[in-house]
């Protein structure tokens, strides 16, 4: 990434911070004026979007920098790293938001409506809305995971007001306890969107293998140069978000080592251009005497 998709992650990341602290204003002190619990529990999980907005700032800006003699294969494993922290930040605000929801329902809730209330979470739906456009159209050229997680925190932010909103017009029609049950819905789908963020990142940060097709992809891309007359030992997994291939290539073992190389350093080349293919290493093999690993063994 250069250093354009940096600066773009950089505001894309600020933009969350700001608004979630806009948001952490005007909720907690609607909230306190009237009373209202849902919406000091929704400024209370902005509070922990808040902490993970910085996180993502401050260590996803570590996956831009080059490999270093510490970090000789780079930092790319940082970003899902910071993007796994916000899936298990939201998880457990979804987990906090069931809780609280279950609890409105058994033991009931106590608000007084307001319009203004209405007001400071219609405000809280729109800040939200805004930062997670900036989020999207930023991270559509960086292909961000933390940012990713980022954008997903602020559609449950939008979810958890609009659940609020229903519980505040509840208490307008004489049912409160509409705002626990509809907090409960969302908490549910707060909870899963946190666990698929965070099963994507494991996957990134394990080194797991990528789909089928993903395989066939780079096998095809192989086969397809006139030269190589069979592919074995392939290996694809992930390092951070990128994919790293590692594969044997046979070709004739009589050309020129010149000629050899030309065709390596082609593959290498079709290979990175794969979507999601960070880097590619080839080993070129002489056709006509088996895998060396059976040769190996034999």
């Amino acid at each position: 990434m250069d250093g354009a998709d940096r600066r773009g992650f950089a505001r894309a990341a600020w933009a969350n911070v700001f608004g979630n602290v806009a948001k952490i204003l005007v909720e907690g002190a609607a909230g306190l004026a009237f009373g209202s619990v849902a919406l000091l529990a929704d400024a209370a999980h902005s509070v922990a979007d808040l902490v993970a907005s910085v996180v993502v700032l401050v260590w996803g800006r570590s996956s831009f920098d080059e490999p270093d003699a510490t970090h000789p294969h780079g930092h790319d494993r940082i970003e899902p790293l910071t993007a796994l922290f916000v899936g298990a930040v939201i998880v457990l605000l979804g987990l906090n938001l069931l809780y609280e929801s279950v609890q409105g329902i058994v033991v009931g809730v106590e608000i007084r409506f307001s319009y203004l209330l209405i007001g400071a979470l219609g405000f809280a739906i729109v800040d939200m809305y805004v930062v997670y456009r900036y989020t999207v159209a930023v991270n559509e050229s960086i292909g961000s995971t933390g940012l990713a997680a980022l954008a997903t925190d602020c559609l449950n932010d939008i979810y958890t007001s609009a659940a609020a909103i229903a519980g505040v017009f509840g208490v307008l029609l004489g049912a409160p306890t509409l705002d626990p049950v509809a907090g409960g819905l969302v908490s549910l789908l707060v909870v899963y969107q946190g666990v698929e963020i965070g099963r994507e990142n494991v996957t990134y940060l394990v080194g797991a293998a990528p789909p089928n097709e993903k395989r066939a992809e780079i096998t095809e891309t192989l086969r397809s140069h006139p030269d190589v007359e069979g592919v074995h030992d392939l290996t694809v997994f992930y390092d951070g978000t990128a994919l790293e291939v590692e594969v044997h290539v046979e070709v004739d073992g009589d050309m020129p080592f010149r000629e050899a190389h030309d065709i390596e350093t082609t593959l290498v080349g079709a290979l990175r251009d794969i979507e999601d293919v960070g880097d590619a290493h080839v080993h070129l093999d002489p056709s006509g005497i088996g895998e060396w690993k059976e040769r190996a063994g034999g």
